[in-house]
């Protein structure tokens, strides 16, 4: 089995790898409003503001 004559770097091996990309972002559905979004973001939906299908952010409810 051969083996490598020198150690190649941890750099070196980052730089070359960092051309695959993937084509297509991936998409998930949100549970609570069936939203299309992109994974690990917030959205925003009908004024509020959901991450993992859970509000983060409500405007009417933080005038009040």
């Amino acid at each position: 089995m051969a083996h490598p004559k020198r150690k190649i770097s941890k750099q070196r091996g980052r730089k070359r790898r960092t051309h695959y990309k993937i084509d297509m972002p991936q998409i998930a559905i949100d549970p609570t409003t069936g939203e299309a979004h992109l994974y690990h973001r917030a959205h925003w939906h009908e004024g509020k503001l959901y991450y993992k299908g859970k509000v983060v952010i409500d405007p009417e409810q933080e005038e009040a």
